[in-house]
């Protein structure tokens, strides 16, 4: 088998999704069926991998110093909705459920996988909470047992005592689930169901 096919199926392996046979297909339609498809796409993946990057404030995809969500002045300042990933924030946004300010962790906590806090995007966060606009914060996190240990962080040690009131999403999706992947209906009632959080006695 000629080598730079196999990297070619190998690197499309690794995407989230695709299996061997699914890389393979898709290997052969861009080389055999449309080979001009293959230079657009490559292209393509690097005008994105060269011009895009986190925002400043939220963490999402960008190609400015602010995305456009930040941006957006039409959009409510008074609440955050904090999410692990881009992917997550896109699943939100597709949905059309939510129209406050999102922020992007870029990951959960996850001291056997070596993710502390330090690996995450807490620092502007923190500059966030300075805003006297900012009213609730709410925790989209999957309701594993490291979604669970990041709230609990959140709550703890980023927001503490400050005069903000925090919620967590969960009515509707399954146990051990994140956002990604839930429908309009589902996302829309975990956010209607938000409970809030009590501080710890």
């Amino acid at each position: 088998m000629i080598s730079s096919y196999e990297d070619l199926v190998k690197g499309l392996k690794s995407l989230p999704g695709l299996g061997f046979r699914s890389a393979e297909k898709i290997a052969l339609h861009l080389l055999v069926e449309k080979p001009k498809q293959a230079s657009t796409l490559s292209k393509a993946i690097q005008n994105a991998s060269e011009n895009l990057g986190p925002c400043s404030v939220c963490g999402n995809l960008t190609e400015h110093e602010k995305c456009s969500i930040c941006m957006d002045e039409e959009r409510d300042e008074s609440t955050i909705c904090i999410v692990e990933s881009v992917t997550d924030l896109y699943a939100m946004e597709r949905s059309g459920v939510f129209r406050g300010k999102y922020h992007v962790l870029q990951g959960k906590l996850s001291p056997i996988r070596g993710v502390g806090p330090e690996q995450l995007n807490f620092s502007s966060l923190s500059k966030r909470l300075e805003n006297d606009l900012l009213k609730e914060i709410i925790l989209a996190l999957g309701n594993d047992m490291e979604g669970e240990a990041t709230c609990h962080y959140i709550k703890e040690e980023i927001i503490g005592e400050k005069n903000i009131q925090v919620s967590r999403i969960g009515f509707g999706l399954p146990s051990g689930a994140g956002i990604t992947y839930a429908d309009e209906t589902t996302l829309k009632n975990a956010l209607e169901g938000r409970k809030n959080i009590a501080p710890e006695i």
